[in-house]
C-alpha cells in the first residue's frame, strides 16, 4: 500500500442542508493512515451523509472534503477508496461469494490470475474459505456482509468506510467485522467506522466523533470518552421540599450539575459534580437550603450514559 504523512481524510467545517432541513453542521476532524475513527451518534444525525459526503456520492452545501489530498470526486481518489454502506445486497446471489469477487476483482481491472488470487485471500480474511464455492444466495445476512467488506477491499484502500458494519450480527460476525477493520488499520489504511453500538468502541476505535442534531457534541479518544462516563457522579435523595428542578440546578450550579432521574423512586437525582468538588460541601449546601440529603450512592454510569448525555439537546439548542 502507498503510504504517505498526509492524514488520509481531512473533514473541514462540513454542512448539508436537505430544503429546509440542515443534517450536518460545521463537522471537522481528521482521520491519519493506521487509525479508525468512530463516529457516533443517534439515528437521524447524519452518519450515512457524512460518509457519503466523504466519499463524493454527495456534495457538501459549506465546507470541504480532502482525501489523500485530492478530491473525493477524482478518480485517482476514488480508486482509493472502500465503501461498505449499510444494509447493502449489490451481491450476485446465484454465484458464490468467492465468484463475486472475482467478478468484481476483474471490472476494477484485474487480471483473472490476480482477481482469483485476490479473492482467495479475501474469503480467508474475512473468515469465509469454508463457504468459499457455496452460492451467496444461500449465506446468512452476516456473511452477506462479510463478502460485501471483502469487496471493499479487494483494491487495498487507503481509506474504509464502514456504515453500521455490524447492524444485526451476532457477537461473533461482529468480531470477525473488528479484526478486519484492525487489520486494514493495521496495514497503514485510515477507516471510519459509524456505529450506534457503543459496546464496539473500546478495543476498536482509536478516536471518536460524536454526532447530535446541534453538530459535533465531543471528539477525542474513546479512553476521554469513557472518563465522562466514569466521571464523579453520585445518586442522591432528597427530603420533602418545595424547589423545583430549575431551583436545584441552579443552587448547585458552583459544583456540577443536578438532573432528576426519571422513572426512579421520587426525588431521586444524578449529582455530576465538577472537578475539585467536595462531595460534603454539595451535601452541606443542600442542607443550609432545607434540602436534607436522605440517601447518596456513588453512580458508575457506562459509556452509554456518556454518549446520551453528549447527544441530549437542551431546548435552546434546537431552536
Amino acid at each position: 500500500m502507498f503510504r504517505t504523512s498526509t492524514p488520509v481524510v481531512e473533514v473541514r467545517s462540513i454542512w448539508r442542508r436537505f430544503k429546509s432541513r440542515t443534517i450536518l453542521r460545521d463537522v471537522s476532524f481528521d482521520t491519519a493512515p493506521g487509525e479508525i475513527h468512530a463516529l457516533i451518534g443517534p439515528n437521524g444525525v447524519g452518519k450515512t451523509t457524512l460518509l457519503r459526503t466523504i466519499a463524493g456520492l454527495i456534495e457538501p452545501s459549506r465546507g470541504t472534503v480532502s482525501i489523500l489530498g485530492g478530491s473525493p470526486r477524482s478518480a485517482w481518489v476514488r480508486e482509493r477508496i472502500g465503501w461498505v454502506p449499510s444494509g447493502d445486497r449489490s451481491l450476485y446471489l446465484r454465484i458464490s461469494g468467492y465468484e463475486n469477487l472475482v467478478f468484481f476483482a476483474r471490472l476494477h481491472g484485474m487480471n483473472r490470475r490476480d482477481a482469483t488470487r485476490r479473492a482467495g485471500e479475501l474469503m480467508r480474511e474475512v473468515g469465509l474459505d469454508d463457504a468459499m464455492h457455496i452460492r451467496s444466495g444461500l449465506y446468512s445476512h452476516g456473511m452477506q456482509k462479510r463478502v460485501a467488506i471483502a469487496r471493499a477491499l479487494l483494491t487495498d484502500p487507503q481509506l474504509l468506510l464502514f456504515d453500521e458494519p455490524t447492524h444485526e450480527l451476532d457477537p461473533s460476525g461482529a468480531a470477525k467485522i473488528h479484526q478486519v477493520a484492525k487489520d486494514a488499520a493495521g496495514r497503514g489504511a485510515g477507516v471510519i467506522w459509524a456505529t450506534h453500538r457503543l459496546d464496539e468502541l473500546p478495543g476498536l476505535a482509536d478516536t471518536v466523533t460524536v454526532l447530535g442534531t446541534t453538530g459535533v457534541r465531543f471528539q477525542g479518544s474513546v479512553d476521554q470518552l469513557m472518563a465522562l462516563a466514569n466521571e464523579r457522579s453520585y445518586v442522591i435523595r432528597l427530603g420533602e421540599h418545595t424547589s423545583s428542578a430549575d431551583d436545584l440546578e441552579q443552587m448547585i450550579a458552583s459544583f456540577g450539575t443536578l438532573v432528576p432521574l426519571e422513572g426512579a423512586a421520587r426525588e431521586e437525582y444524578l449529582l455530576r459534580l465538577r472537578n475539585g468538588t467536595v462531595l460534603g460541601d454539595v451535601i452541606g449546601s443542600l442542607a443550609s437550603a432545607g434540602l436534607p440529603v436522605l440517601a447518596c450512592r456513588e453512580a458508575r454510569p457506562e459509556i452509554e450514559e456518556a454518549f446520551l448525555t453528549l447527544t441530549a439537546e437542551s431546548t435552546d439548542d434546537l431552536s
